[in-house]
């Protein structure tokens, strides 16, 4: 474990709380933290895990622009929306697809310390992102699932204080699932 770990782990505590929260306040420590994450991961050799934090640091970009723009409901926070039964089928399968995709490759061209595990959390991450960054529920959904996921295998791997951060992230979506759930029904009562 580095400072740096430390920092980014705390910096992610703030932003998924922030999140959670419906903040647009969420976006400048989530840049920070994917920033100093690059330099965990790829330490680790976690090189899926680092990749997708250059694609988080864009995505987190076009999210703040999204949540700036967006609508914000009578608590201040910004509104949320659902997916439709057909999105959820295409996001469940082209996630799929490209985590077995992404694993493989890693598997095959790197000496990555657990290629398909790492891909799978990589790939659910990249769909939870960009439908966090769209305000959809379904991302609390995803985020459970690589909180738990990501937990184990950052733990294995030494990376004791983000298995921790995760960890505590689960618990953290579970509540963001709740909350923006609640949203949701106040808003279409």
């Amino acid at each position: 474990m580095t400072i740096i770990e430390w920092v980014a782990a705390a910096l992610g505590l703030v932003n998924i709380l922030l999140v959670a929260r419906r903040s647009l306040w969420n976006y400048p420590f989530a840049l920070a933290m994917v920033t100093l994450y690059f330099f965990v991961f790829f330490d680790a050799k976690l090189y899926s895990d680092a990749l997708l934090q250059i694609f988080f640091f864009v995505i987190n970009i076009y999210g703040w622009w999204v949540w700036l723009h967006a609508r914000k409901i009578d608590d201040g926070g910004i509104a949320v929306d659902r997916l439709g039964n057909g999105a959820r089928l295409l996001w469940i399968g082209g996630t799929t697809i490209a985590s077995l995709g992404w694993g493989s490759m890693m598997a095959r061209f790197t000496d990555a310390a657990a290629p398909f595990a790492d891909a799978t959390i990589a790939g659910i991450s990249v769909a939870a992102q960009i439908l966090q960054s769209q305000r959809r529920y379904e991302s609390w959904l995803l985020w459970v699932a690589v909180d738990a996921l990501a937990t184990g295998l950052f733990w294995h791997r030494g990376l004791i204080a983000t298995s921790i951060l995760y960890a505590i992230f689960f618990a953290i979506a579970l509540y963001g699932l709740i909350a923006w759930r609640r949203t949701m029904d106040r808003a279409s009562a």
